[in-house]
C-alpha cells in the first residue's frame, strides 16, 4: 500500500478536464437535467430554436438562417458550460477517490480464535473478515480492517489516509483503541476486533463520500433552487405575454412586426437567473472537495453549510484544548531545600515509572540540571504505583525515593517517622492547584523535598485561533471532567469563553439541547465514547479519527488529522458555500438590468422607434443586439467556475459589513460587467454581421 496521500488536483486538471467534457454531455440527458429546472427550461428552449433554424433554411421563417442558428449553438453552449460545471467538480472527487482506490492493495490478516498473545493463528484475505473478528497485527503488517484494539498497543503509520507521516499510538482501552484498515503497524503488536464488514470500511465511506455521486440538497441550496425556479416561472409568464402583446401592437400601430419565437426565446433565456442555476450544484459539491484537501470528511453537505452558521462551538479539553499529558514544568523545594535536591529525587523516584508523566519529569531533570538518568543495578526495587498508595517510586541504597498525592505522601513519610512536615507544603500545594496544575510530592527517605508542578500543556497557537472564532461571532465552550478551579485555570489560559466542568455525559447532552432550544446552531467536537451522546445531538458533530468507533459514528464530519482547531477550516468552508451562493445570486440578478437594454430595444424597436433611446450602449443593430446579450449569457458561467470551485474568499467581518461588500463587489459589478461584455461582443459581432 502507498504510504501518501492523494497528491494534489487542480481545478482544470488535464486528467479530468476529457472525462468532464464527455460527462457533461451526457449530463444533457433531460432523466438527468430535472434535478435543475432552470437549465432544463434553458434546454427546452435550445430545441425550440433548433426547430426555428430549421424552419429558416426551409424558408419558412422570416429571421436569416445564420441569425437563428448562431442563436440555438450558444443556448446550447449556455447548457453544456452548466453541466460541464458541475461536471468538473464532480470529477475531482472521483479523481481523488480513483487515487485512494489505486492505494489500496489486496492484504492479508492474521485470524485469531481468541483474544491472546501468541495463539495461532490462520492467514486470511482482508476480504474474508467479518465484523467481530480478532487479528494479530504486527510490526510491518497492514491493517486489514476498521477495528477496536483489544490488546497491547503499537506505533501505526496512518498517512496512507491521513496523509501525516507522524506515528500514532494506539492501544487498548480509553479513547485511542479506534484504528483504520489500510494503516500500518510499525512497531509492537496489537490485538483488533473488526468492526466493518467489506465494503463498509471507513476508507469505503470515505472513497465514496469524496465522489459526491450521492450528496444530497442542503435547505439552503433547496430555498436558493426554490426561488430560481419561482423567478424563472415569473420570466416565462412576462415572456409569453410579450409575442400577443407584439401582435396588438403591431396591429395599432401599423408598423413593425411581431417579435418572433427565436427573440422570445432569447429574452427568456436573458432573463431567467441562469448563471447561478448553472453553477449552484458545482459549488456545494467543490465545498466537499475543499474539505478533503483540508484532510476532513463530511459525510453530508449539510452538515457543511451547518457549520456556516455555527454560533456555539463546544470543545472537549483533554486531548483538544490541551495535549492531554500532564508535564513536569517546575520543581518547587520546601523545607530548605533546594530545586537541584527536589529534581534529584524526583528523578530517583521517576526511574522506573513509564507513564508520560514520569518520563515528563526524567526529561525535565536531565535538561534543567543536567543529571544522568543512569541504569539501575539489580538490588534497585521498583515502587509501582496502585489505587491504594497513591504512591509510586524506588527504593536504592538503602534510600527511600517517593513521589505521590499530597495526603499520601505525609501519610507516608510520617509512617517512616517524620516528626515534621514543611510549613509551606500546604500552601504550595494550593497555589499550584489553584493554578490548574497538578502537584505531585516528592520525599526522600522521611522527609519531604519538594513538589513537581505537572501541568495539562495548552496547545500552541490555539489562543489565537479562539480569537478568530470570536471574531466570527462563535462562542467558544471547553468541556471537562476536572474540578472547577483547574478548569477555570485552563479556560483562562486557552482564552475560551466559558467552561463546563466535572461534566458527565448527560451534562454535555443537557448543554447542547439548552443551546439549541434558545436558537443557537451548536457544533461540538471529540474523540471518546462518552462523546458520542453529545455529538449525535450536535448540529455540526467533528468527530476525531484517532478516537472511539461510537464517536465516529455519531459524528457527520471526520477529521483525519484530529485536529480539533480544524473546526475554525470547517466554519470557513461553510461559510464560503454559503457567501458564495449568494455572492454569485446577486451578481446573477444584477447582470439582467444590462440584458433589459440590450434585447428589448432590439426586440421592440420595429414596433415603438422611441424605445431606441434605451439603446444606452448603443449596439450595432438588432440582431447583433440579441446575439451578444445571449452570447454573454453564455460565456459567463465558465468564467466564473473557478470562482464557484474556490468558493469566495471569507472574511471574518460582521455581517452588515459582510453584506455592504457584497452589494458593491457582486452586486453594483454584477450590473456593470454585462454593459462591458456585451459591448464588447456587439462590436466584434457588428463586424461579422
Amino acid at each position: 500500500m502507498s504510504k501518501h496521500p492523494p497528491e494534489p488536483i487542480s481545478i482544470f486538471d488535464a486528467r479530468i478536464m476529457g472525462p468532464a467534457f464527455v460527462q457533461s454531455l451526457k449530463k444533457l440527458d433531460p432523466r438527468s437535467l430535472w434535478h435543475n429546472p432552470v437549465m432544463l427550461c434553458v434546454e427546452i428552449a435550445s430545441v425550440i430554436t433548433v426547430a426555428t433554424f430549421i424552419m429558416s433554411l426551409a424558408g419558412a421563417n422570416r429571421e436569416p438562417a445564420w441569425f437563428t442558428g448562431t442563436v440555438s449553438l450558444w443556448l446550447w453552449l449556455t447548457v453544456i458550460f452548466s453541466t460541464f460545471a458541475e461536471a468538473l467538480a464532480e470529477g475531482r472527487g472521483k479523481a481523488r477517490a480513483a487515487s485512494l482506490r489505486s492505494s489500496r492493495a489486496d492484504v492479508t490478516a492474521k485470524l485469531l480464535a481468541k483474544p491472546e498473545f501468541g495463539s495461532s493463528f490462520t492467514t486470511v484475505g482482508a476480504g474474508q473478515l467479518r465484523k467481530g473478528d480478532l487479528v494479530l497485527v504486527e510490526a510491518n503488517d497492514v491493517i486489514a480492517g476498521d477495528g477496536d484494539v483489544v490488546a497491547g498497543a503499537a506505533l501505526v503509520n496512518e498517512s496512507a489516509v491521513t496523509g501525516e507521516s507522524a506515528p500514532v499510538v494506539r492501544e487498548s482501552g480509553g479513547d485511542r483503541s479506534a484504528v483504520t484498515g489500510g494503516t500500518t503497524v510499525i512497531a509492537n503488536a496489537i490485538i483488533v476486533r473488526i468492526t466493518a464488514n467489506p465494503g463498509e470500511t471507513f476508507l469505503d465511506r470515505m472513497i465514496g463520500l469524496i465522489e459526491g455521486a450521492k450528496r444530497r440538497k442542503t435547505p439552503n441550496e433547496i430555498a436558493l433552487e426554490v426561488l430560481l425556479i419561482a423567478l424563472t416561472l415569473v420570466f416565462l409568464l412576462v415572456c409569453a405575454n410579450i409575442s400577443p402583446l407584439s401582435i396588438y401592437s403591431v396591429k395599432a400601430a401599423g408598423q413593425g412586426s411581431p417579435i418572433s419565437l427565436t427573440v422570445l426565446v432569447a429574452l427568456f433565456v436573458c432573463l431567467a437567473p441562469t448563471t447561478i442555476a448553472a453553477l449552484l450544484p458545482a459549488i456545494g459539491i467543490a465545498g466537499m472537495d475543499r474539505l478533503f484537501q483540508k484532510n476532513v470528511i463530511a459525510l453530508s453537505g449539510r452538515a457543511i453549510e451547518a457549520a456556516g452558521d455555527v454560533n456555539v462551538l463546544l470543545l472537549d479539553k483533554t486531548g483538544t484544548i490541551t495535549y492531554g499529558n500532564r508535564e513536569a514544568v517546575a520543581f518547587v523545594p520546601v523545607g530548605g531545600h533546594n530545586e537541584r535536591e527536589v529534581a534529584e529525587a524526583a528523578l530517583m523516584a521517576s526511574l522506573t515509572d513509564e507513564t508520560p508523566e514520569g518520563r515528563s519529569i526524567v526529561t525535565l531533570a536531565v535538561q534543567q540540571y543536567g543529571l544522568q538518568a543512569e541504569e539501575l543495578p539489580a538490588d534497585a526495587e521498583p515502587i509501582v504505583f496502585s489505587a491504594d498508595t497513591r504512591l509510586s517510586g524506588l527504593n536504592l541504597g538503602g534510600r527511600q525515593y517517593r513521589k505521590g498525592a499530597s495526603d499520601s505522601l505525609v501519610a507516608f513519610v510520617k509512617q517512616q517517622g517524620a516528626q515534621a512536615i514543611p510549613d509551606k507544603l500546604a500552601e504550595i500545594v494550593d497555589k499550584i492547584a489553584r493554578a490548574g496544575a497538578t502537584p505531585l510530592v516528592v520525599s526522600c527517605d522521611r522527609e519531604i523535598v519538594g513538589v513537581v508542578n505537572l501541568k495539562d500543556i495548552v496547545k500552541a497557537g490555539i489562543q489565537e485561533r479562539f480569537l478568530q472564532l470570536r471574531s466570527m461571532g462563535i462562542r467558544t465552550v471547553m468541556i471537562t471532567g476536572d474540578n472547577p478551579l483547574t478548569a477555570a485555570a485552563i479556560a483562562a489560559e486557552a482564552q475560551v469563553d466559558d467552561f463546563l466542568a466535572q461534566a458527565k455525559p448527560e451534562d454535555k447532552l443537557r448543554l447542547i439541547r439548552d443551546n439549541q432550544e434558545a436558537g443557537f446552531m451548536v457544533a461540538m467536537t471529540g474523540d471518546g465514547t462518552n462523546d458520542a451522546p453529545a455529538l449525535a445531538q450536535a448540529d455540526v458533530a467533528v468527530a476525531m479519527n484517532t478516537g472511539t468507533q461510537p464517536a465516529r459514528e455519531a459524528a457527520n464530519i471526520i477529521d483525519l488529522d484530529s485536529n480539533p482547531t480544524k473546526l475554525l477550516d470547517i466554519v470557513e468552508v461553510g461559510k464560503q458555500i454559503l457567501m458564495t451562493r449568494g455572492n454569485l445570486t446577486t451578481f446573477s440578478i444584477s447582470n439582467d438590468i444590462a440584458k433589459y437594454f440590450a434585447i428589448i430595444p432590439a426586440a421592440l424597436l420595429s414596433i415603438y422607434p422611441q424605445l431606441g433611446v434605451l439603446n444606452v450602449m448603443r449596439l450595432a443593430s438588432p440582431y447583433s443586439a440579441i446575439l451578444s446579450a445571449v452570447i454573454f449569457n453564455a460565456v459567463i458561467i465558465p468564467m466564473l467556475v473557478p470562482l464557484a470551485l474556490k468558493g469566495t474568499r471569507f472574511r471574518p467581518l460582521p455581517a452588515e459589513r459582510l453584506l455592504i461588500h457584497n452589494l458593491l463587489i457582486y452586486g453594483v459589478g454584477g450590473i456593470i460587467a454585462p454593459f462591458v461584455g456585451i459591448k464588447a461582443i456587439d462590436m466584434v459581432a457588428g463586424m461579422m454581421i
